[in-house]
């Protein structure tokens, strides 16, 4: 009888070590290319040791079409509800992915505390959410894409703010980006990065209307986190090319829990010191090759940064901030753009896409070593039969009923 019980308790524990291990499904944000079926959320198979690895389980659809599926939250919430932005409507989906292969979506919303365009979210640790939000509410045309492909708003539209809220959009309070000390108006809210031992936030101001060729974008922004009181905007200078400052894109926490990089989407890595003070300090420390350096990721004493012009993500070591290190490097092919970039849990695991922005359409997996920065291309996840690593996402079958190339963006593990 002891013999059965013991067999029993070994069986439940591998059960519940398996159900708990990390990153086991991707959850994939995205449109249809063709801007005629419904944007959706796709489940994909993300288990190494599954028969199904890379095969796509499921799919939700939203019902809308052509809002631009664009940034979801960088990582899967604890409590398994994830936020996701259609950009082009200025809408927010917030899915359950509780149970993975039954998402559900819980509520959606669009404009909130007078803002719209909604961009970033980040979780804070008491569960809500501080959010960017591009434009001031009823400034900005709807979203159209041009024939040259990129986004365009057809109008003028006004600087937005930040907005905390809980997670299903009630406002909890909310803070304008307008700075009347600074000459240029063009600031719209594109990321932002929470550092509450020192009671600041710090924002940047890409705007997301590519028609927008005077917004220069070289601002990055400091509130005060505990009322969104914004205290002061700073520019960064330009690095030895001379407009790598320009179009900030996203900030992180280095791990001295203090000083922050920001990256831009021109190219440029800065060190920010001293946020919290009177005097910040904000210096040129890295350049790229290119103008359209996508999502980075900061883990440990390493810096992940997609770079089109090299079809390919590269790590630095920045366990010396002023001076990061290339360590490593992965190339995709001439047909890819890297552009999204996500972590699993453990650290060891990255989700990557081109975003939409290229010509070849794939989702692939990375592994990375966090002991040595180096990083190597999964060629286990891949469709099956395929000669060829990554899942495409071009003129295939997906669950709910759609056949044709899906534009991704936000993509992240399972917790």
């Amino acid at each position: 009888m002891r013999r059965v019980l013991f067999a029993a308790i070994l069986i439940a524990a591998g059960a519940c070590s398996r159900a708990a291990s990390p990153g086991q499904y991707l959850f994939l944000w995205a449109g249809d290319s063709a801007l005629k079926a419904s944007d959706f959320l796709a489940v994909i198979d993300a288990n190494p040791a599954s028969p199904k690895y890379g095969s796509v389980l499921t799919s939700l659809p939203t019902g809308a079409v052509g809002t631009h599926p664009h940034h979801t939250e960088a990582e899967m919430p604890a409590d398994g509800h994830l936020l996701a932005n259609g950009f082009h409507a200025g809408r927010t989906w917030l899915f359950d992915l509780t149970q993975p292969l039954q998402p559900t979506i819980i509520t959606s919303f669009g404009d909130l505390a007078g803002y719209s365009h909604p961009h970033t979210y980040l979780r804070l640790a008491d569960g809500n959410i501080l959010a960017t939000f591009q434009y001031k509410a009823d400034s900005a045309a709807p979203m159209k894409m041009p024939e040259h492909g990129g986004m365009s708003l057809g109008g003028v539209h006004t600087t937005g703010g930040l907005v905390q809220m809980d997670e299903r959009g009630t406002v909890i309070r909310s803070g304008s980006a307008a700075d009347p000390a600074i000459p240029d108006k063009r600031i719209y809210p594109y990321s932002v990065l929470a550092l509450p031992p020192a009671d600041r936030a710090l924002s940047t101001t890409t705007d997301m209307d590519e028609a927008d060729s005077a917004a220069t974008a070289e601002w990055v922004q400091i509130w005060r986190l505990s009322d969104l009181t914004l205290m002061k905007s700073i520019a960064l200078k330009p690095g030895p090319r001379g407009d790598e400052n320009r179009l900030t894109g996203e900030p992180r926490l280095l791990p001295d829990g203090k000083s922050v990089y920001v990256h831009t989407f021109t190219c440029g890595l800065y060190l920010l010191r001293d946020v919290e003070g009177p005097a910040p300090t904000a210096t040129f420390v890295k350049g790229f090759p290119g103008k359209d350096c996508g999502v980075p990721i900061l883990t440990a004493h390493y810096w992940l940064q997609t770079v089109p012009e090299t079809h390919s993500l590269v790590a630095l070591d920045i366990s010396d901030p002023d001076h990061p290190r290339d360590v490593s490097s992965v190339a995709f092919g001439d047909g890819e753009s890297p552009h999204w970039i996500a972590i699993d849990r453990t650290g060891r695991r990255i989700v990557l896409n081109s975003g939409g922005y290229a010509k070849e359409n794939r989702l692939f997996v990375i592994n990375f070593d966090p002991a040595t920065g180096a990083l190597a291309m999964d060629q286990k996840f891949r469709d099956p039969g395929s000669d060829r690593p990554g899942v495409n996402l071009s003129q295939r079958a997906w669950p709910h009923g759609f056949t044709g190339t899906a534009a991704p963006h936000g993509t992240v593990f399972s917790r």
